[in-house]
């Protein structure tokens, strides 16, 4: 049975766009576009994971909102299950990368 790995996702949208981030080199799927976020780790909800993890990529405070779906998609390192949120940043923070090699704000 593939390894399980339960990660989040932050959809954020601001002005009509979503905040996408590309992973960085030496990360599994490098060049990806996605969702930051990451994985939940022991004694976490996923809200509290996904507040940590924006903390750590993208050093902003964020409001863990609704949940949107959770999906699954199987890797050859494992099966994903994604669980995604509706996140909001106060209106003057702006991600900064830590990890990732780019982002953007798609319309």
């Amino acid at each position: 049975m593939p390894k399980l790995i339960d990660v989040t996702g932050a959809v954020i949208i601001r002005d009509s766009a979503v905040f996408a981030a590309q992973r960085g080199a030496g990360k599994a799927l490098a060049g990806k576009w996605e969702f930051p976020g990451g994985k939940i780790e022991p004694g976490e909800t996923p809200e509290q994971s996904l507040a940590r993890e924006l903390k750590e990529e993208l050093l902003v405070d964020a409001t863990v909102g609704a949940h949107i779906t959770t999906t699954e998609y199987e890797y050859n390192f494992g099966t994903v299950r994604l669980s995604t949120f509706h996140c909001t940043l106060s209106p003057d923070a702006e991600p900064t990368l830590t990890e990732h090699a780019d982002s953007r704000w798609v319309p």
